[in-house]
């Protein structure tokens, strides 16, 4: 069974990414992203709080930006150069909280 942090072949990142909503892969396959846009400013910046908490939980941390309602998220594993588990959890933690905070 694969660590948290081993890298993720082909096919198990398309495998894990299919069960995602919105997210999608860099062309160079390293990566993940998706765009959130919220009825506010303060629901971004509540989003981005609740998913700063899960992020330290999991010992991994998001490139990410916020413009007023938008927040930008690229997932990377910088230690193996690529995808790893920690990179799906934490999506599916955003993608819960985004949810919560009425991502339109």
């Amino acid at each position: 069974m694969a660590r948290p942090d081993d890298s993720l072949d082909e096919a198990a990142v398309a495998e894990v990414l299919s069960s995602l909503s919105g997210w999608t892969l860099a062309d160079d396959g390293r990566a993940i992203h998706r765009s959130f846009r919220f009825d506010s400013f303060a629901s971004a910046f509540a989003f981005m709080a609740a998913c700063a908490i899960e992020a330290e939980k999991l010992d991994h941390h998001p490139d990410w930006s916020n413009n007023y309602r938008t927040v930008d998220v690229t997932l990377t594993s910088h230690d193996i150069k690529g995808l790893s588990q920690r990179d799906f959890a934490l999506a599916a933690r955003m993608d819960f909280h985004a949810a919560r905070g009425k991502d339109v």
